[in-house]
């Protein structure tokens, strides 16, 4: 049985409720997945917006998000996650703290706490999380930095979104159906590296052997979970890894870390041993320190980076040759080619580092 998502009433889409159907979205989806154009969508930070590039052109030829420092239903303020599935949108409005960029207010800064799906006209489908406000409870979230979509967690047939709702201390995945928490690993408001214990995590992601990979930032690690929370790798990159900023298990069983306060993206073993890395701060015109909070593998073998503080995303090759870049390094702006601190992103219909493709009917991988 195939649940999806449609449009229903525009009250349920600006309260943010659940507006779910049986039928044509998913249909849709099916009979359209998600094809790799080349193009790259962008979570582009500070200029509260996400942007679908074409590669070729560096033209924008999508964007959801107005520019306001208000979230509502056409805006998203600080977006740190997008991932496109099908022929929808998944975005995480994580917001600004007081003093960023892209927040007018110097003072209480601009939340957002929003993980929406949108369609391609920009409609908000489906949401959990309540606009600008921060809580812990049912529909709430505090910070969400990072979001995936789901068709099948273990345990929990149909449709979820894992979340990192890193001021929460969490990893939750809610059912899209429901809108309930169904798994939660992380105690909520409490930071820590005991059991059941996250600080400051910053993704995760569900792998093929259904254990869950957490990039758990202020720990200073990555590790990797079984659904009952049990520890059974735990990523260091030999004790050097600061401010772990993203983690996916690449194909070939290593892990791809973005080693965010060392300026790098680091590819490990099994035995946590650096195989590949890239530097971001090395190059002209660069910025001393860009925090790199992305790295993602492509079926080339390339890695597409999010070079945050770098205003700038690009794509090099095994040998570290940069063989696209949007955004002008190490410089702010919202025109033709500019990006101000993105944060995420993604070729869409290529995320070998994820776990595509989706399963839309919920029967079997589709692998």
């Amino acid at each position: 049985m195939c649940i999806s998502l449609r449009r229903a009433s525009r009250l349920g889409v600006v309260a943010g409720a659940i507006v779910l159907t049986m039928g044509p979205v998913c249909r849709f989806a099916k009979a359209q997945p998600t094809v790799d154009t080349g193009n790259i969508i962008i979570a582009d930070q500070y200029n509260n917006r996400v942007v679908e590039v074409d590669r070729a052109m560096h033209k924008v030829v999508w964007s959801f998000g107005d520019g306001s420092d208000i979230p509502g239903p056409h805006s998203v303020v600080g977006v740190n996650d997008v991932e496109r599935f099908g022929p929808l949108t998944l975005i995480s409005g994580t917001g600004t703290p007081p003093g960023a960029p892209g927040c007018s207010d110097t003072v209480n800064g601009c939340p957002d706490n929003r993980v929406f799906i949108v369609d391609r006209q920009g409609t908000i489908l489906w949401q959990y999380g309540q606009a600008g406000v921060a809580g812990s409870g049912d529909n709430q979230l505090n910070t969400p930095v990072q979001a995936a979509f789901l068709s099948g967690f273990p345990g929990h047939p149909g449709f979820h979104v894992i979340i990192a709702d890193q001021a929460n201390m969490r990893i939750i995945v809610v059912n899209v159906f429901t809108s309930k928490v169904v798994w939660q690993y992380g105690t909520t408001g409490v930071a820590g590296n005991g059991p059941n214990q996250l600080n400051n995590p910053n993704s995760a992601e569900v792998l093929e052997n259904g254990h869950i990979l957490i990039a758990d930032e202020s720990n200073n690690r990555v590790i990797e979970i079984t659904p009952a929370g049990t520890i059974v790798k735990t990523f260091t990159i030999g004790g050097a890894l600061n401010g772990a900023a993203f983690a996916s298990r690449l194909p070939n069983g290593d892990t791809l870390i973005s080693d965010s306060g060392n300026n790098r993206i680091v590819e490990v073993d099994s035995t946590d041993h650096i195989v590949w890395q890239y530097v971001t701060n090395m190059g002209p015109n660069s910025n001393p320190n860009p925090n790199p909070t992305r790295g993602i593998r492509l079926a080339n073998g390339h890695t597409l980076i999010s070079d945050q503080n770098n205003n700038r995303v690009i794509e090099v090759t095994a040998g570290g040759h940069i063989v696209f870049q949007q955004g002008k390094t190490n410089v702010a702006g919202n025109g033709f080619n500019r990006l101000n601190g993105p944060y995420d992103a993604k070729q869409i219909g290529d995320f070998t580092g994820l776990t595509p493709p989706f399963d839309f009917d919920g029967d079997k991988d589709d692998h």
